[in-house]
């Protein structure tokens, strides 16, 4: 077991080396603008790492399997850049960060369920930056076949969590069986017209690259609402601020409830002992703090287990209230 509480963090994350070259335009560069994310989580081998690329277990009827898309590389700064640099680094060394540069995991999250085969995002694809875009290659190693897959859920539109939902050619869908689901905001938000406003000039370019996704999967996509079950025990709820339009899923069976939070809570430390500290990544920086501040009481205080994309492979953990706030401590 992992704990994180405060001021100390271990834990893994998934680095690979990437066949494939990155787009003009620098993908870790990109990358540093999706997460915000500072925190690397110790040393491992390759070796090891390399078979920590998939995780499975169960709640109740629901098989649930964490398969890594490989990690990012950004600048470890950005996890909170306006906060005072002694602050900063003291929270960053208690997840383990060594250097300035962080290596967060990307962890995706499939539920199987009787007929329905199940991805919460679709990693980054080829194209976004060199450590990532395993998830095909992890998913064939796991014994899990794209063409199985029947639907693919996003929890937002920023470039490791949709960018892998086309081939390595971007032209066809690359689980070409499965109705793709985007919640409402935010696939309006990602088309309209003024997307790019407000955003950093190098996020901006992310808007182009997400309509022409959306465009690609839009005739095997549907709206998705919150509140409204997708399959029986499982529904979006709103986590808005990361992005205009951002979703987690809870899903509930066997007496437990499992959240997986896609963005909402990013860093092991930094997002649980200081959610008002505000990342560079998130859109609407104070919507977000009001998110995390109340997804993280209602986690306490129920008990859920937890998937955090960003969080140390497998990501799976809870919340507990720590000294006025709050800690992760991993369990997976």
């Amino acid at each position: 077991m992992i704990k994180v509480r405060g001021n100390s963090a271990s834990g893994l994350t998934v680095h690979t080396v990437s066949r494939r070259g990155v787009l003009a335009g620098g993908g870790a560069a990109a990358a540093s603008l999706v997460t915000g994310f500072g925190g690397g989580f110790g040393n491992v081998s390759p070796a090891f790492a390399a078979a920590r690329s998939a995780h499975s277990f169960k709640i109740g009827e629901f098989e649930i399997t964490v398969v890594s898309d490989g990690n990012l590389t950004t600048p470890a700064r950005l996890a909170a850049p306006d906060v005072p640099e002694a602050k900063r680094n003291a929270a960053l060394k208690a997840a383990g960060q060594q250097g300035d540069m962080a290596k967060p995991p990307t962890n995706v999250t499939v539920i199987k369920t009787g007929d329905e085969l199940i991805l919460i995002d679709a990693g980054s694809g080829p194209n976004f930056m060199p450590t990532a875009g395993k998830l095909s290659a992890n998913l064939e190693a796991a014994g899990i076949s794209a063409d199985s897959v029947t639907k693919v859920i996003f929890t937002h539109g920023h470039p490791d969590h949709l960018w892998g939902v086309l081939d390595d050619f971007e032209e066809e869908a690359r689980f070409p069986n499965a109705t793709h689901y985007i919640g409402e905001t935010e696939w309006d938000y990602w088309i309209s017209d003024d997307a790019e406003k407000g955003l950093p000039e190098d996020r901006a370019t992310f808007v182009a690259a997400a309509r022409r996704r959306i465009k690609a999967i839009e005739g095997k996509a549907e709206r998705l609402k919150t509140g409204v079950e997708i399959i029986p025990g499982l529904q979006a709820f709103e986590t808005h601020g990361h992005t205009q339009g951002h979703l987690s899923l809870e899903l509930a069976g066997g007496g437990e409830t499992l959240v997986i939070l896609g963005d909402a809570l990013i860093h092991p430390v930094i997002s649980f002992a200081h959610p008002e500290w505000q990342p560079a990544a998130d859109h609407v920086r104070e919507q977000a703090v009001e998110t995390r501040k109340k997804l993280l009481d209602k986690l306490a205080t129920d008990k859920s287990r937890v998937i955090g994309y960003h969080l140390p492979f497998p990501g799976i953990g809870r919340v507990e209230k720590k000294n006025g706030a709050f800690a992760y401590v991993a369990a997976g």
